[in-house]
């Protein structure tokens, strides 16, 4: 995925919480635009604790931008087909 395709996602207004698939299956929700930064190859997005309200995060992870194979809101899952 480019970095401006997630940018994009991290631009919208208002915020819409929304969830990176992986090439390996591994799944990341955004939440809040305060807990990811893109940069040209890779992505830090931080991950809070369980039940965690505030933009606060409890461990980062790096994610190589070319394995982000989807990015989603995380409402639309919720929608029927």
């Amino acid at each position: 995925m480019r970095s401006q395709d997630v940018r994009e996602f991290l631009r919208a207004q208002p915020f819409q919480p929304f969830r990176l698939t992986l090439t390996d299956g591994r799944t990341y929700d955004v939440r809040h635009p305060e807990l990811a930064m893109v940069g040209r190859s890779i992505m830090a997005v931080g991950v809070p604790s369980v039940g965690e309200d505030e933009p606060i995060f409890d461990r980062l992870v790096t994610v190589s931008l070319p394995h982000i194979i989807q990015a989603e809101p995380i409402n639309a899952q919720n929608k029927p087909a």
